[in-house]
């Protein structure tokens, strides 16, 4: 799952890329192109028509300055939400490791006294808090199987997935040609 998140990060960096190339080479033929039909209608018009033309072309030019503008910020904000998206993709990566190490220390039945296992119980204390004691805790002498961790697991595993969903809502657009 987490490999899939990130993976998805990647291609969100990645498309974002790719539509910002294509967009400046679709951008620069079509400003290539009406320069070119400018300066030959521009060649063939009457003097009169010639500060209609000059009139069009400057609010040709605008239009794509402004589009070249919309498109920086876009690109802005959609490598801002794939960073964010990161950042908060390591740090769900250690609330899994810290729940998975915890349920693991219990099933095997580490001594509490251990310092380790004291470090490990007071870093997922707060994480698994919420879920203490929801489900029932089959236990074979000091091996004990914590359900309500798995759980804790599960809804940590939902809640990042939909987090990663909103982070890929704001840095994808919709793109029309």
């Amino acid at each position: 799952m987490s490999i899939i998140l990130g993976e998805e990060t990647n291609n969100v960096l990645l498309d974002e890329e790719r539509r910002q190339a294509s967009h400046q080479e679709v951008k620069s033929s079509i400003d290539e192109d009406v320069n070119s039909r400018i300066r030959q209608e521009s060649a063939r018009v009457e003097p009169e028509e010639s500060a209609e033309m000059a009139s069009v072309a400057k609010e040709l030019k605008r239009k794509s300055v402004d589009q070249a503008m919309e498109t920086e910020r876009e690109t802005g904000r959609g490598r801002t939400a794939a960073r964010i998206s990161q950042v908060v993709d390591y740090i769900f990566y250690l609330v899994y490791g810290v729940i998975g190490l915890q349920f693991m220390l219990r099933l095997m039945g580490a001594r509490s006294g251990n310092g380790f296992v004291q470090f490990v119980s007071g870093l997922s204390w707060p994480l698994l808090a919420p879920f203490e004691r929801i489900m029932p805790t089959p236990s074979n002498g000091s091996q004990r199987v914590e359900l309500s961790y798995l759980l804790a697991l599960i809804v940590y595993i939902l809640i990042h997935v939909a987090i990663s969903g909103v982070f890929r809502l704001i840095a994808h657009r919709k793109v029309t040609v």
